[in-house]
């Protein structure tokens, strides 16, 4: 049984290319699923791929908030985190909060691409299925 999982996508400014690499890589796996991204994400990641991503408001505009609260809201299956670890500019989302919340409700999330990566074939082989008993 295949289940189509929501998938959300942010990355930092200095990781953005890497995501757009990331889903170009694993669009045929992307493309079964429903992606969610912060504004400048989503729409870069739309260009690349013709991935369709519902985006919210660019991450320091309050994008990321809003995937915040669909994670808070049970909406969020999986999410995907690409961020700098030096640390955020001051006008990109704070990488604290999501990792809080995806802790709090037990959503796997990546913050780097060897993760993303294992999550993503997880995903592909069915691994998550477990998350149908939350919905």
């Amino acid at each position: 049984m295949e289940c189509n999982m929501n998938i959300a996508l942010i990355a930092h400014d200095s990781k953005k290319k890497l995501m757009q690499n990331f889903c170009i890589a694993y669009r045929g796996i992307l493309a079964k699923h429903n992606l969610f991204g912060t504004g400048t994400t989503g729409r870069l990641v739309e260009e690349v791929t013709n991935l369709v991503v519902h985006k919210y408001l660019a991450g320091h505009l309050g994008g990321e908030q809003q995937i915040g609260a669909q994670i808070e809201h049970n909406h969020i299956d999986l999410v995907i985190f690409l961020r700098d670890p030096f640390g955020p500019k001051k006008h990109e989302p704070d990488v604290n909060n999501v990792v809080r919340l995806c802790d709090m409700h037990n959503i796997p999330l990546a913050t780097n691409l060897a993760t993303a990566e294992l999550l993503i074939k997880s995903l592909d082989r069915g691994d998550m299925e477990w998350r149908e008993i939350y919905k």
